[in-house]
């Protein structure tokens, strides 16, 4: 029997929104304020997947210079329907206190690769929309409902309202059609059709170690919604800890062989609860009952292993883990923070065969950091890179990043002083309280390269570098990382740590820095 190994998306990628196109399976996941926007998967089994691209690469489409720590593009949505791909996603500008403003956008495309149209606006009533595809060919926008007054419930319910492709908008009355359950936090809402039904799937009980997911029926499509005696369908018991844990935010999808499945987003605690490689996705079987409900098999509980659909096996293409920059373009797994690809922070041609990373704003800057990140999808991880960099100031930086936002980061950088010229040190920066772990920074050779690496074994992190290839130095003592994590946070946050390059130049000279290879080695410990 074939399995699915979950998490099938390893790493940050939470919010998965399934859809099937003929033999193709396809999955988009939040990025965040992480540039390009929306990360999609493809697929044929379920069981192998490879990342296909992004929707959102123009600042025409997607502008989150300036966009809050886990605000930009939360939970798309990706639906098809007759030649067209739709995919809706919130832009989020401010979440925290009472308010939220929350933009939701529609784009289009007749390929799956692009081209993206640019974007139609919908509404900012709240945020996780989804576009439903009636039988009859209306079309109908949920999201969830954003309650803003003291003494409500935040999460007001879902709402309802019909678009109109020729209009290009949201037509017609507005209904608040599912409240929600005593699990309460409802979100995330997919409908669906079946044998008569309207079913209305949500996420209830928030994205930490409550999280569910709920599914309501109604004959009619705005109610009254009755919910699943048996709810919620999908949760993870706590107390198990060699269990996925946060189970929710799912998403259903049909082979063409009439097997039902969900996409999930879930998390792997690693030490006192904390996730640090992110909310990350998984699938499960289900099957209807004989009264026409949805149950998870073996549920309400995820599996580890789960049983494939009967279908060929899919050959993914699998990136390089080892990106020597000789070539014109960057691989799909780099992403940068906030900003696109397009302006002129870095470039593979100034100098062929490395990455160029001119200087700019600090480590926590919202707006124009130059930065070349990857996902962290493993727990046991050797980071390495090679830097040509001679800075002339202390103000100048750059080197080796381990990363989650402008709070939480760990960098083994290169800089300048005063007294003891070239020089390497080690930047923390936790609950958004800045440190540097050495007594006193290590002294390095004017005008030689130097070699950086990364250990991750877990919650730890340990730094090496060396002068000659293979000499490896370690530097400062191991690091606790647990910090690098949604869960130890004062406020809730949703992304996962990344691993990659950056460059800082705070006097605005634009120093630049030259990487000449990055080097992500998955080992056994």
């Amino acid at each position: 029997m074939k399995t699915i190994t979950n998490p099938v998306l390893p790493g940050y990628h939470p919010d998965p929104s399934i859809v099937r196109v003929g033999e193709d399976y396809y999955i988009a996941v939040s990025t965040f304020e992480w540039f390009p926007g929306v990360q999609i998967y493809h697929s044929k089994d379920l069981v192998n997947w490879e990342l296909t691209g992004y929707p959102l690469t123009r600042s025409s489409q997607l502008n989150m210079v300036g966009d809050v720590n886990s605000g930009g593009v939360w939970a798309p949505c990706l639906t098809y329907s007759e030649g067209v791909f739709y995919l809706i996603y919130t832009d989020v500008k401010s979440r925290q206190g009472a308010f939220k403003d929350t933009h939701n956008y529609l784009v289009t495309a007749d390929n799956i690769e692009g081209p993206w149209s640019e974007p139609v606006y919908l509404n900012s009533s709240g945020f996780d929309p989804s576009l439903f595809h009636d039988e009859d060919g209306r079309k109908w926008l949920v999201n969830m409902i954003w309650d803003h007054r003291k003494g409500t419930n935040s999460f007001a319910g879902i709402a309802l309202q019909e678009y109109s492709p020729a209009e290009q908008k949201l037509v017609g009355p507005i209904k608040n059609i599912f409240k929600g359950t005593e699990l309460g936090k409802t979100e995330a809402p997919h409908l669906y059709k079946r044998n008569g039904y309207y079913y209305l799937l949500t996420a209830e009980g928030g994205t930490w170690y409550t999280h569910a997911a709920t599914v309501a029926r109604s004959k009619s499509i705005d109610g009254p919604y009755e919910v699943d005696p048996t709810n919620p369908i999908l949760t993870s018991d706590k107390s198990k800890e060699d269990q996925l844990q946060k189970a929710g935010h799912g998403c259903f999808v049909e082979t063409q062989n009439g097997e039902w499945y969900i996409a999930h987003l879930c998390g792997r605690p690693i030490i006192e609860d904390k996730c640090i490689l992110g909310r990350e996705t998984a699938i499960q079987k289900c099957y209807w009952t004989d009264d026409d409900w949805i149950r998870v098999i073996d549920g309400p509980n995820p599996s580890m292993t789960v049983e494939a659909p009967n279908l060929p096996e899919f050959t993914a293409e699998i990136l390089p883990d080892y990106d020597d920059f000789n070539h014109p373009n960057l691989l799909k797994y780099w992403n940068s923070l906030r900003r696109t690809f397009d302006g002129d922070w870095f470039s593979l041609t100034d100098r062929p065969g490395y990455l160029r990373l001119y200087g700019e704003e600090s480590v926590s800057s919202f707006h124009r950091q130059s930065m070349l990140m990857r996902r962290l999808e493993h727990f046991h991880v050797e980071v390495e890179t090679k830097i040509d960099f001679n800075p002339e100031h202390f103000q100048q930086m750059a080197g080796l990043m381990i990363y989650y936002d402008t709070n939480d980061h760990v960098y083994l950088r290169v800089t300048d002083h005063e007294e003891h010229g070239k020089c390497l040190g080690i930047m923390e920066t936790k609950y958004g309280q800045y440190d540097e772990l050495l007594q006193q920074d290590v002294a390095l050779p004017e005008n030689t390269e130097i070699y950086l690496k990364a250990v991750i074994n877990r919650h730890l992190l340990q730094f090496f570098y060396a002068t000659e290839e293979g000499k490896w130095q370690t530097i400062g003592e191991q690091i606790d990382i647990g910090h690098l994590s949604d869960d130890d946070a004062e406020y809730i946050r949703f992304t996962g740590t990344f691993v990659g390059m950056a460059a800082q130049d705070l006097s605005g000279q634009h120093k630049h820095a030259d990487f000449d290879h990055f080097h992500y080695k998955v080992y056994l410990p």
